[in-house]
Formats: C-alpha cells, structure tokens, sequence
C-alpha cells in the first residue's frame, strides 16, 4: 500500500464510485474494509493522516465497557463484548488477552465488582478472554505489587482486550487496498456536487501536490468523527449540529509504577468515569478525563487541571505518586459524542448514530474503537438501501485483517506487524544499518520508518513517530530527540531533499512539544 498508487487509481477510475468515505479513522477505514470486501467499488479520503484524530488516541482497550454495564446500557455492553471477540480473531497479532485489577478497599467492594463482573463474563458468552474471580489482599499485592497497600481489603481479577489502535488503523487501511478499495490520506474533501438537490460525487484537493478533483459517487458517507458537524455543514449550511465533543487525556509512565503484567481498573473517579492504568509496549497508560470542548482541533492539547486530576486519582492507589516529572508523555483525544440535553459529556451514550440528510449525506457518529466493524455493517447496510446498490451480504464477521497471525509473545520485537515480520527482517538483512533503533530509549527500528514509507503511507515524520510507530506517545523527549534520523530516513525512502527534512523537523517539534508536559520549547 504505497500512496502513489492510490493516487494513481483515483486518476486512472473513469466511472462512478459506488461509496466515498470521508475520513479515514476507526469507523471509516471499517467501512471501507466492510465495503470494499462485499466488491464495492470504494474510496476513501482523510484530509490528514489515517488516524490522525481520536482514532490514535484511545486508552489502547478493545473492551465491553465495564462503565456502560454500571450505566445499565446491556444492548452497548453486549454487542461490544461480542465485537471484541470477533476482533480478537480477525486481528491475533495485535488484540491479546489482559488481566485486569479491581482494589478494593472498602468492604462491600469485593462482593460489589466481583457480581457485576461475573454478569460481565456472562454476557461475553463462548468469544470470553477468561473468567473473573475474586482476589485475597495478598493474591491482589502479588499481581499488582505498587498498590497501596494501606487499607487494602483484596481485589476482584477479570479479562479484557488490549491492543494498539492506530496500528489497528493501517492494517484495517491496507486490508481494504487489498480488497480493491483505493485509501489516500492528505486529500481533503472540498466541496459536494449535486444533481437536482441531491449528492452525486465530490470535489477533493490533494494536499501535497495542491491538484484537485471531481469524482462521481453513488453513496456519500460522513465518518468524521469530531468534526461531523463541519461535513454536515458543508452539505447544508443551516445543518443542527450534533456533536458534544469531549476531550480524554493520558498520561504515559514509566513501568515502575505498575510492574507487573495486570492492569488497574478504578471503577469511580471524582468525576464519575472509570480510571485504566494499563501495560503498553513497557510503558503504562493511565487515563482518561472528560472535558467538554466546544470546538474540536485536530491537535487538541491536555489542560494542566486534566492531567493534575489523573495524577491526583492514580496516585491514590499506588504507593509511589507520580508527578509531572515522571510523565514520560501525555496525550489528548476527543471523543465524537452524540448531543442530548441536560447531560453532561460523561453520562453520554457511545451507541453509534446513522442520519441521512435530505441531500442523500450518509452520517456516522459516535461508537467506539471496539464496535468499529458493526459501525460498519450498518452504515454499508444503509448505503445499500439509500442508493439502491446491490445487495451483498457483509463477510467481516470472519475476515482476517492485515497481518493476522496467531501470537502468544507480545513482548517479540515487531510482534505488531503480524504476518509482515519477514519483510521487515529482510529489509535488515539487506541494509544491517535499519536494524538499530533510532533512539537509545525507543525500540523502533530504522527498517519500521523505511516499511512505513514503502508500504503504509507514511509521508510525515509526525505520521512515522505518532502513529506508524508510536515513539511520541510512549516518550515525547526521546521521539523529538529522534526526529532528524527519521526524517533523513524518510527523505531517503520518498526522494526528499534537505529542505523537506528541515521542515518536518520543525513541524514535528511544533507538536510534540505539547506532548511534554510544562515544556514550551524544546
């Protein structure tokens, strides 16, 4: 998958597309995975980078939603937990079993947790990651040793799935390629075309090479998450708008905080949400908030009372409280909810909404990383109705994605390219110099920043250190640090000049900059 073939696809096609996704994360990569395998003539267009937005920025679970089963949403928490299932099979190499801690430290907790997450291994039926069970103040020390352990009554043990969201979002993207869908990032939709009031195609820009287009389409979907509203807007200026962002922060530490394999679920924060603090690639993730934003950016920043509110509910149940300087990274996601009156953004629902505009605009909102492929199903099963395609049953129940290999070691190096792991291996056989990390504190090889620009669409260093490796997540300091290797990498890999490299340096640092708490200048 390689960014001027995709360009060339799009020139080369002549007739009408049967569906055009806007926007290219978590729920519009599925529907072009969904559409592309049922033999639909699909394209895909994201005005940034494949998941640019919230879709790299979730707490890295794919999970049922322990806070929707206490909200009483059964349909949500049943239909995920059977999602998570299916993903956990269609993509071994990077959704993999995690054991989760529950503390308790008062005296109805342990009975409390320990029903309600037997209701939840229940409801996960035979596609189950394992059975919950309670844990004694010793069995819970064991597992999690940097607990409090003042006051410590024991612990309720239970399963969920963890994985690496915008690596999820390449392989999603380069599956659909492969079922003949054509995917290009940094082409920005411009404008609808109509025909008697009713949407027949778009008007695009490349923006790299600044040339524009005209395609014709059958179905239009809008699956832009956060920015929904600027779509539906665009089809229809008087448009009501329908989305409530709200902003979730992670802070990332170190893993002497939680040293050992299990993660930590607080099931009750001050502001009523569900705090993780969860093992990712020897770092651990320790979120989220909720903050109401009343418009969404496409780089939002953490506020200092976000991450001074993480840092006060963690380090009440650790016996070392990190501080801002032991935040080696710290990140900021919106979440595209749905507005309903007189609810604040917590209380929202993460069910997913499909509205069809009197233009023909399909729109898809709402949802969550774990029910992305249902997302799917539905908003294909629309376009099939709404513009009378033909009926074709959806597959992706049982489809692997890309790199799908049966893994039980999730420490391997490169165990998240799956099935492309001897591609990687060769390009260090060819070339030794890629097989050193292009940073002393980051694992990531110069052979990952060389397949990125080959064979994942990769054109930016932002793209090859915030999503295609994760370097600017899991160490803000180390990945600017090691910004100028990569873009002379990637220079050398897409016939860059000095100039280029010079550039994206200096754009890379404008963003990861935020990324370090307190830090304005690097």
């Amino acid at each position: 998958m390689n960014r001027p073939d995709m360009i060339k696809a799009l020139e080369s096609f002549t007739g009408t597309w049967d569906l055009c996704i806007i926007g290219g994360g978590a729920t519009g990569l599925g529907i072009a995975v969904d559409a592309a395998s049922r033999g639909f003539r699909t394209l895909l267009l994201e005005q940034y980078d494949f998941a640019k937005g919230t879709s790299s920025r979730s707490t890295k679970l794919v999970h049922g939603g322990v806070r929707y089963l206490q909200q009483g949403n059964i349909k949500l928490v049943t239909e995920a937990l059977h999602e998570r299932g299916l993903l956990r099979k269609n993509a071994a190499h990077l959704v993999k079993n995690q054991s989760f801690v529950v503390p308790n430290y008062k005296w109805w907790e342990g009975p409390f947790y320990g029903v309600g997450l037997k209701v939840y291994d229940w409801m996960s039926g035979s596609l189950g990651l394992g059975p919950s069970r309670r844990l004694s103040r010793e069995e819970t020390l064991e597992l999690a040793p940097t607990l409090d352990a003042e006051g410590l009554r024991g612990g309720v043990l239970y399963h969920d799935g963890q994985f690496d969201d915008s690596r999820l979002a390449i392989n999603l993207a380069q599956t659909a390629v492969e079922k003949g869908g054509v995917l290009i990032n940094y082409c920005k939709v411009t404008g609808f075309i109509k025909r008697n009031h009713s949407l027949s195609g778009l008007r695009i820009t490349d923006s790299i090479t600044q040339k524009e287009y005209a395609v014709d389409a059958r179905a239009i979907i809008n699956a832009t998450g956060v920015f929904t509203d600027t779509v539906l807007q665009m089809d229809n200026p008087e448009a009501e708008e329908i989305i409530a962002p709200s902003q979730g922060v992670h802070i990332v530490l170190d893993k002497e905080f939680l040293p050992g394999e299990a993660a930590i679920m607080v099931p009750h924060t001050d502001d009523g949400r569900v705090l993780f603090a969860v093992p990712w690639h020897g770092k651990i993730v320790v979120g989220t908030t909720d903050t109401p934003i009343h418009r969404p950016a496409i780089e939002p920043v953490a506020q200092d009372e976000e991450i001074d509110f993480i840092l006060q509910q963690v380090g009440r149940y650790l016996a070392k409280e990190p501080r801002r300087e032991h935040i080696k990274s710290v990140f900021a996601g919106l979440r595209p909810l749905v507005k309903a009156s007189g609810k604040k953004t917590a209380e929202l629902s993460r069910d997913h909404l499909i509205t069809v505009s009197e233009s023909g605009l399909i729109t898809i909102t709402g949802g969550k990383w774990t029910t992305y492929r249902h997302m799917a199903e539905d908003a294909v099963n629309t376009a099939i109705s709404r513009a009378s395609l033909e009926e074709r049953e959806c597959v992706t129940a049982g489809l692997a994605i890309h790199g799908s290999i049966e893994t039980d070691d999730f420490q391997a190096p490169l165990y998240y390219y799956g099935s492309d792991i001897p591609s990687l291996r060769l390009l260090i056989e060819k070339d030794p110099s890629l097989g050193k990390p292009i940073h002393p504190h980051l694992s990531y090889l110069g052979a990952e920043i060389v397949w990125a620009a080959h064979h994942e669409m990769c054109v930016t260093v932002e793209d090859a250190l915030s999503r295609r490796t994760r370097a600017l997540f899991l160490d803000a300091r180390a990945a600017l640090e090691a910004a100028p290797g990569v873009a002379a990498l990637l220079a050398k890999s897409l016939n860059k000049d000095a100039s280029w490299e010079k550039r994206q340096v200096e754009e890379f640092s404008a963003i990861a900059i935020n990324y370090l708490p307190g830090q304005k200048e690097f």
